[in-house]
C-alpha cells in the first residue's frame, strides 16, 4: 500500500427492504432534523410521496414537498434552496432518480443541513456519493461539484425500487457493471479518487463484487421484477450493488473511460432519451476493446449486457447513422472529461472515435448472432 493516506466516503446510515420508507420519519427525528423540504418529480411523488409524508409527520416532522422541474440545472437548484429557505428547512430530502438526487444534493450545498438520499428507481450510484453534475439548458453536463460530506442517510425502499419500470432497474446494472474495469484502470493508471487520495484497497473489493452480484443474480432479478413487480433475494442484491458497491466504489476508486464517453454520446441529440446507465453500459464495451481485451471477453461480456437488456449499438442509443465528423465530435467532447487520463493504453480524439465504432460493430455483430 506504501505510506499514503487513503480515503474513502460513506453515508453516515444505509437502510434498504421493503417498506424502508417508514423508517424515514423515525430516521429524520434521531438525526435532529425538524422541518424536510422534500424535492421530488411528479413521478416520484405521486408513487410514494404520500407514504414519505405519513412517516414524517407521524414521527412529528415538517414536510414540505418542493416540485423538481426536470432538469439539474444551476438555475434550478438555485430556485429550490430559495424554496428551501422559505420554509425554513433544516433538512434536505431527495425522492426520486439520479437528477432529483442531484439537485437536492445542491439545494443542501447551498444551505447546509442534513441531506437524506431516497432513491425511487436504481438507476445510477448517484444515492451515496457526495458528487452533484450539473447540466446545461441543452442537457450537456457543464460542471462537477461536491458536497462536504456524503449524504447523512440513504434510505431504498426496494418495494419502491421493485415497482418502477424495469428500464431502470437495468439501466442501474449497465452503470454498476463498468466499476470493476474502471477502478482497475484507475490503479494502473495511479489515479486520485474523488477525495484526492489514493483508493484504498477496500474500494477495488466492493467494485470487484459489484461486477460479480450483478453476473450472478442480474438476470434473475431482472426476470423478478419483470414478472411480479416485487423483491425478493436476488432483486435485494443487485439493489445492492448498484446502489452501494457501486457508489461507495465508484468514489473511492475514480472513473475511466466508460464515463468520460458520456460527455461525447449525451451531447448527440439522438441520444437525449438514453439513460445515464445505458450511456455508460455501451461506454464500458468501448473501453473494453481500447484496453485491447482478448476478444472472447469482450464479447463475453456485450452478451452478458444484451442479455440483461442494455444496449450495445449506437442505434440503440439513438443514434444509428453517425458519420466520421459526428464521431469525431462526439470523441473530442469526451477526451475533454478528466476521466480519459485513467486509460492503458493512452487514447487520444481518433482512437476513441475508433473504439466507438467498433463497439457499434461488436454489438451488431452480438444482436445478428443472436437472430440467427
Amino acid at each position: 500500500m506504501g505510506n499514503s493516506v487513503r480515503t474513502i466516503g460513506f453515508p453516515g446510515r444505509y437502510l434498504q427492504g421493503p417498506g424502508a420508507l417508514a423508517a424515514l420519519g423515525p430516521l429524520l427525528k434521531e438525526l435532529g432534523g425538524s422541518v424536510a423540504a422534500v424535492v421530488a418529480g411528479d413521478r416520484a411523488r405521486a408513487a410514494c410521496g404520500e407514504a414519505v409524508r405519513i412517516s414524517l409527520e407521524s414521527a412529528g416532522r415538517e414536510a414540505h414537498f418542493l416540485r423538481f422541474g426536470g432538469a439539474c440545472t444551476a438555475a434550478a437548484v438555485s430556485d429550490l434552496a430559495v424554496e428551501a429557505a422559505d420554509v425554513k428547512a433544516d433538512s434536505v430530502i431527495a425522492l426520486g432518480g439520479g437528477s432529483v438526487i442531484d439537485s437536492a444534493k445542491g439545494v443542501n450545498l447551498t444551505r447546509g443541513g442534513l441531506l437524506i438520499v431516497v432513491p425511487t428507481i436504481a438507476s445510477t450510484d448517484a444515492a451515496t456519493s457526495r458528487s452533484l453534475v450539473i447540466y446545461d439548458d441543452r442537457h450537456r453536463i457543464s460542471g462537477v461539484e461536491r458536497m462536504r460530506r456524503n449524504p447523512d442517510a440513504v434510505v431504498v425502499d426496494t418495494d419502491v425500487i421493485a415497482g418502477a419500470p424495469l428500464r431502470f432497474f437495468v439501466a442501474g446494472m449497465g452503470d454498476a457493471l463498468s466499476k470493476k474495469f474502471e477502478a482497475d484502470q484507475c490503479r494502473l493508471a495511479g489515479a486520485m479518487n474523488f477525495f484526492g487520495t489514493p483508493p484504498p484497497p477496500v474500494a477495488m473489493l466492493m467494485a470487484e463484487r459489484c461486477y460479480r452480484t450483478i453476473l450472478e443474480h442480474g438476470l434473475s432479478a431482472r426476470g423478478r421484477i419483470a414478472a411480479t413487480g416485487r423483491p425478493d433475494d436476488t432483486v435485494e442484491r443487485v439493489v445492492e450493488a448498484t446502489v452501494l458497491y457501486s457508489g461507495l466504489g465508484f468514489e473511492a476508486s475514480g472513473l475511466s473511460m466508460a464515463h468520460a464517453l458520456t460527455r461525447g454520446l449525451c451531447a448527440h441529440p439522438g441520444t437525449s432519451g438514453a439513460l445515464h446507465g445505458e450511456v455508460v453500459a455501451f461506454g464500458t464495451i468501448a473501453q473494453l476493446l481500447a484496453e485491447e481485451r482478448p476478444d472472447a471477453e469482450v464479447r463475453a461480456h456485450v452478451e452478458l449486457a444484451h442479455r440483461l437488456g442494455l444496449p450495445v449499438t449506437l442505434a440503440q442509443l439513438g443514434a444509428p447513422s453517425l458519420d466520421e465528423a459526428e464521431l469525431m465530435e462526439m470523441a473530442r467532447l469526451s477526451c475533454n472529461a478528466p476521466h480519459m487520463r485513467n486509460l492503458s493504453p493512452p487514447a487520444d480524439e481518433a482512437r476513441v472515435a475508433r473504439m466507438l465504432r467498433a463497439a457499434d460493430e461488436l454489438g451488431r455483430s452480438v444482436l445478428e448472432s443472436r437472430r440467427i
